[in-house]
């Protein structure tokens, strides 16, 4: 993966595309950023317990402040990773190798195997935080391949993904409805923010772009280019304003995108078997899909 140096001074990141070469991430990362990156670099790459630093977090995204903190993960060999594993040290954070007000790195401690897991196995937010990554240096072949392999969207049950989200949506607006009948300011605003999080989910896997957690959602939702008019700001509408037309417009905006094959008895079914009756098939909870 190559960097280059742009007239004013910044570093243009031309980042691997994920599936089907549908998101391509270019950012200009500041010159102090970048500093603090070369630095970073320089302080591991002699040191024969670590392999690699990868760059990611919001400089890799494009999403950096002035003021962002520069996430990475450092590749520790088996040996060193097994050690930190057992002290519960797996975290790096720096202060001195930055020259900026406020500015830090900020690492988590891998290894190899946990990077290949990761591209076999991993959950959307895992393979998401690795979208616009790139090396800062490193020691081990081919790891820009292996770097390709994660940021994708896994097209394995991407129905059963597509149903279960629509079906959670469902629940949530009927669940927010009654919260405001009976009053339950406690249930009314969880259905709110799951209503939200699962239309957005619904959006998001139609779009077969990755569910890159929550701090990145909202972001994400507004870069996706097929969803409802005025998804987003009946998304946004909801979440300040947590009232019963709001919960309606945000449902009724996907239930009329598109025809989701999941009828009403379909989803109150699904819940009942998939979410309250998860607990008899050991199943993941859909929160971690």
């Amino acid at each position: 993966m190559r960097n280059a140096r742009l007239p004013d001074g910044g570093t243009l990141i031309d980042s691997n595309k994920s599936t089907a070469d549908r998101y391509t991430v270019r950012v200009q990362i500041r010159d102090h950023h970048q500093r603090a990156i070369d630095r970073l670099a320089d302080a591991y790459r002699e040191d024969p317990r670590f392999l690699a630093v990868i760059i990611g977090g919001s400089v890799a995204k494009g999403f950096a402040r002035e003021d962002s903190d520069v996430d990475f993960l450092i590749v520790a060999n088996d040996e060193e990773f097994e050690r930190r594993m057992a002290s519960r040290d797996l975290f790096i954070n720096r202060r001195d190798l930055c020259d900026y007000e406020h500015g830090f790195v900020d690492g988590k401690i891998v290894n190899l195997d946990y990077l290949e897991a990761v591209a076999e196995q991993g959950n959307e937010p895992s393979r998401a935080s690795f979208e616009g990554a790139f090396v800062a240096y490193s020691h081990i072949a081919d790891l820009d391949t292996l770097l390709q392999r994660i940021p994708v969207y896994p097209e394995a049950g991407h129905d059963e993904r597509i149903k279960a989200f629509y079906s959670m949506a469902f629940i949530q607006h009927w669940l927010f409805h009654e919260a405001d009948r009976h009053g339950n300011r406690y249930t009314l605003t969880r259905a709110a923010s799951q209503l939200a999080l699962f239309a957005g989910r619904l959006i998001l896997a139609h779009n077969k772009r990755l569910f890159p957690y929550h701090k990145w959602f909202p972001r994400v939702l507004e870069s996706v280019p097929e969803k409802p008019d005025g998804f987003v700001a009946c998304f946004d509408q909801l979440l300040s304003e947590p009232q019963a037309d709001h919960a309606t417009a945000l449902f009724e905006s996907i239930r009329d995108f598109r025809d989701w094959g999941v009828t009403d008895l379909d989803a109150y079914t699904w819940f009942m078997t998939d979410v309250e009756w998860a607990w008899m098939s050991g199943s993941t909870p859909l929160e971690d899909w």
